[in-house]
């Protein structure tokens, strides 16, 4: 499975609707990753650009994009983006291939 990070600020509504009625969102969360065949692996809220994150696996893109779409379209959210994440070791292997595509490709001009 991959491994996203989910970026998000809440609207003023979805605030307004946590102050109202405090709740931890992690079980829902947790509910719509492993819908699609996902698992989350964390939730966080934060200081600056964006409120909060969560980490997250899933099958492919196409179920993370599925996934970021379906809370997307609730307009709880102002700003989000997902990332894929990529580890250590599968660095590695992006860094091999960009030394083969490197070999293969013709700058502008050249």
């Amino acid at each position: 499975m991959a491994k996203f990070a989910f970026f998000f600020s809440y609207s003023p509504e979805a605030w307004n609707r946590l102050v109202l009625k405090p709740q931890d969102r992690t079980a829902a969360v947790r509910t719509a990753f492993e819908s699609q065949g996902g698992r989350l692996e964390a939730l966080y809220y934060m200081f600056g650009g964006h409120d909060g994150m969560v980490i997250f696996d899933a099958p492919d893109s196409r179920v993370a994009a599925a996934i970021s779409l379906a809370v997307t379209s609730t307009g709880s959210f102002t700003r989000n983006e997902t990332r894929e994440l990529i580890t250590p070791a599968e660095l590695v292997d992006v860094l091999d291939k960009a030394g083969a595509v490197s070999q293969a490709y013709v700058a502008p001009g050249d």
